[in-house]
C-alpha cells in the first residue's frame, strides 16, 4: 500500500479500526513469522540451558542518519547488547511511541530497516506496543526494543573477568557513530563523508566463542564509546588499562572532525564496534577470526590489562611518554539518545 504523504494520527493508537490497520499495513507487514501475534503475549518454545534478556530505548536525532536509521539502531542495538554476553539473539519485542502528524512513509521505512537487520542478526520479533502521542510530546518515533537469548554454553564473560596481561581488541575503528550523528545535526557546518558503523556484531561473536570460548569480556562501546567502556571493565576487575594510542584505529575523517572540535574519538560512541578483553597468548586467534567477518574486519589490538594503575586507563603515546585518559563525566557530546 502507498503510504506516502499519510501522517499518523490519534487515532493510530486509539485501539480501534485504525490502530489494526497501522499494524497490518507497517509492522505485521515486515515484522511478520511463526511466532509473530496478535494476543496479549507470544507463546515461544523454551530455550535450553542459561537465557540474556536486554531492553534499550532509542531516541535518536536525526532519525535517519547516513548508514542507517533509528530503527536498524533499535535491532543492532539490542542484538549486540545480548552477543556481549555470548547469548544467540533468538526473540525480540518492541514498542513505538509514535508522535501524531508522523509521516507513514518514513515509518515504513524504518520498520523495513528492522526486518532487514533482524533478519541479517538471525532474531524473531515476536510482540510490541504502538502508542501515539499529541503533537509535541514526543520527537518524532521513540522505539524500545527488548530481547531474548540462548547463551552459548562454552561462554562466560563479564567486566570482572578481565586479568593482568589479557589483550584489548575492539573490532573496528571507534568514535564513528557518534561523529556521524553530530555532522547530520549540522550544527557546525562542517561537512565530511562519515557513515555510522551500526551494525549487528552476533555473527562475529559467535565465530570467536565457538573457537576461543576463554573470552573474558565482551562490551558494546555505545553511549560514552571506548573509553568510558574501559573506565567501567577497569572498575569491575580491579586492573588497571595501559594503551598504545598509535594502534586505536580511527578513520580519518573521524579523526579530523574531532580534532576541529576538540573531541576524544574514545569517547564518542560506536554502534558497530566492540571492546573485547582476552588471554594473550589467544590474541592472534581472534583477531584472525574477527577479520574475516563482515562488520570486523578492521579488528586490532589496542592495549593491555595491568596490575597497576588499578582502576585507571593510562595511554602512551606517540613519543613512548604516559598519561592518563580523562575519566569520562559531566555531558558527553554528541547525546546519541
Amino acid at each position: 500500500m502507498n503510504l506516502k504523504g499519510k501522517t499518523v494520527t490519534l487515532a493510530h493508537g486509539a485501539g480501534g479500526k485504525q490502530t489494526s490497520e497501522l499494524i497490518e499495513q507497517v509492522f505485521k507487514a515486515h515484522f511478520s513469522n511463526p511466532y509473530f501475534t496478535a494476543d496479549d503475549a507470544a507463546v515461544l518454545p523454551s530455550p535450553e540451558g542459561r537465557i540474556a534478556m536486554t531492553t534499550d530505548g532509542f531516541i535518536v536525532s536525526p532519525r535517519f542518519f547516513r548508514g542507517g536509521n533509528i530503527g536498524k539502531l533499535s535491532i543492532c542495538g539490542t542484538v549486540n547488547d545480548l552477543a556481549c554476553m555470548g547469548a544467540q539473539p533468538l526473540y525480540m519485542t518492541c514498542a513505538f511511541v509514535i508522535e501524531e502528524g508522523f509521516p507513514l512513509d518514513q515509518l515504513e521505512e524504518i520498520a523495513a530497516s528492522m526486518e532487514k537487520t533482524a533478519r541479517e542478526a538471525g532474531v524473531k520479533i515476536v510482540a510490541g506496543d504502538t502508542k501515539v502521542a499529541g503533537k509535541g510530546q514526543v520527537d518524532g518515533v521513540f522505539i524500545t526494543t527488548t530481547g531474548v537469548g540462548r547463551i552459548l554454553d562454552q561462554a562466560n564473560t563479564s567486566g570482572s573477568f578481565a586479568r593482568p596481561g589479557d589483550s584489548v581488541l575492539v573490532t573496528g575503528d571507534i568514535g564513528r557513530h557518534g561523529c556521524c550523528i553530530l555532522l547530520e545535526r549540522d550544527e557546525y557546518g562542517i561537512e565530511a563523508e562519515v557513515s555510522s558503523d551500526c551494525a549487528p556484531l552476533w555473527g562475529s561473536v559467535r565465530a570467536v566463542l565457538e573457537q576461543v570460548p576463554e573470552v573474558h569480556v565482551i562490551r558494546d562501546a555505545t553511549r560514552g564509546g571506548v573509553g568510558t567502556v574501559l573506565y567501567e571493565i577497569a572498575g569491575e576487575s580491579g586492573t588497571g588499562v595501559l594503551l598504545d594510542v598509535e594502534s586505536i584505529p580511527v578513520a580519518p575523517a573521524v579523526s579530523g572532525v574531532t580534532g576541529m572540535l576538540g573531541l576524544d574519538p574514545m569517547y564518542l560512541a560506536c554502534e558497530g564496534t566492540l571492546v573485547m578483553i582476552v588471554p594473550q597468548e589467544k590474541t592472534q586467534k581472534v583477531l584472525e577470526i574477527l577479520r574475516g567477518q563482515a562488520h570486523t574486519q578492521n579488528a586490532a589490538v589496542i592495549g593491555k590489562i595491568t596490575e597497576a594503575e588499578k582502576g585507571r586507563v593510562v595511554m602512551r603515546t606517540a613519543i613512548g611518554t604516559q598519561t592518563y585518559l580523562p575519566q569520562p563525566g559531566n555531558e558527553l557530546l554528541p547525546r546519541i539518545c
